[in-house]
């Protein structure tokens, strides 16, 4: 899709919005509505099938008790750490006020809910929580159903992982078809931005979105991470020069995968084992997605809040949760991050036309995040390889 598209659509949703005509107001609410529902219509099921064709493509249990046992736990103890940076900045930097106090409160209503939320971790049966669009039900159920397809036997297992495989191939061809209707929905979200604008939305609340991001990004990458590497008595300086061009390739490019010829031939410079290296950073680059964490859960608490969504501790808590699951499952996803946070606000039935507002920073803060990720599954991998 030509950028210009999306110029455009800022430039007309920009000019639209000014002009405060009640029936461009409801074209816009039509279209995004028409968008959300799109969203929604797909967004489950990539959810799903993206975390079973990841897990399911693990060759058996066997292996994973060996090299993949260490790369998991490593990706998931980062990804939580990440996502938990994000949520611990999100509340200092406050893009949108927060009531601090109320989130220690203990009253019958806010334990009830959370009580709730957890109860529908595990739904009553397997349909309820596609039906109900209970995003925590279905993580489970796909959490659950992976494990066991990888304890089946080999015919089995191949024959499962390449059913959902095929499916989850089937359901990106519609998302493809669905982004090529961006630009109609960046206008959309536009006119509506401009109406709140007018009616006093502050655009600062939109840096400091940004910002919090940022510094997520940063803290992990130049602190977390080399503390990891630092812990296994690993020289951090010397590591980054030798993973140094695989890191900006991941900037240029904006994709992990790209990246990964590179990062294995790196890899071997920086003196891992070859089969380990060709091992963990393929299923690193599946799986281990801490800025995609981070843009997850900051993005989701942005939104929401700002459209008077309010969240108990135990409910953030359960997002750090959330959005670590949602960025392990995010592989092959088009515009990755931005279209998985997209898909867990359209079910929250929160209006989306903030998001057409980060649209255009997104390429930025992908190039930060893909070097990120890049980052991060260097140092999984060579801590991985420490260990063996």
């Amino acid at each position: 899709m030509k950028k210009y598209y999306f110029s455009i659509a800022i430039i007309f949703g920009i000019a639209s919005g000014y002009s405060q005509q009640e029936f461009i107001y409801e074209l816009a609410d039509g279209i995004s509505s028409v968008f959300v529902n799109l969203l929604k219509l797909v967004s489950i099921p990539i959810l799903f099938l993206s975390i079973v064709s990841t897990i399911s493509g693990m060759t058996n249990t066997l292996e994973l008790k060996s090299l993949s046992r260490s790369t998991i736990r490593y990706t998931l103890i980062t990804t939580v750490i990440a996502a938990s940076i994000a949520l611990g900045l999100f509340l200092i930097i406050q893009p949108i006020a927060i009531d601090i106090h109320s989130l220690s409160s203990t009253t019958s209503p806010t334990f009830t809910a959370s009580m709730q939320t957890l109860l529908d971790i595990v739904p009553s049966n397997i349909v309820q929580p596609f039906n109900e669009g209970n995003i925590i039900g279905v993580l489970m159920i796909a959490i659950l159903l992976s494990i066991a397809i990888i304890s089946l036997p080999a015919p089995q297992r191949e024959l499962l992982h390449t059913f959902f495989t095929s499916m989850h191939a089937a359901t990106m061809k519609i998302v493809s078809y669905i982004i090529k209707l961006l630009p109609i929905a960046v206008f959309g979200f536009i006119v509506l931005f401009m109406r709140e604008l007018q009616l006093g939305l502050a655009l600062n609340t939109l840096g400091k979105y940004l910002l919090c991001i940022v510094l997520a990004n940063l803290v992990q990458a130049f602190i977390v991470l080399p503390l990891f590497l630092k812990s296994k008595k690993i020289k951090v300086i010397p590591f980054v020069k030798h993973m140094w061009p695989a890191l900006m390739l991941a900037f240029w490019s904006k994709s992990s995968s790209a990246a990964l010829p590179l990062s294995l031939k790196c890899a071997e410079k920086a003196g891992i084992n070859s089969k380990v290296a060709k091992f963990t950073l393929p299923l690193c680059t599946t799986i281990n997605m801490n800025a995609c964490a981070a843009f997850i859960i900051t993005t989701v608490l942005f939104v929401a809040i700002s459209h008077g969504a309010t969240f108990s501790t135990a409910e953030l808590l359960l997002w750090v949760v959330i959005a670590t699951i949602a960025a392990v499952g995010n592989a092959g996803v088009p515009m990755g991050c931005y279209f998985i946070a997209s898909a867990l606000l359209a079910y929250m039935d929160v209006p989306l036309y903030l998001l057409g507002i980060i649209l255009p920073f997104y390429s930025i803060i992908d190039m930060l995040e893909s070097s990120i990720n890049v980052w991060s599954d260097c140092c999984v991998t060579k801590m991985v390889d420490g260990e063996q």
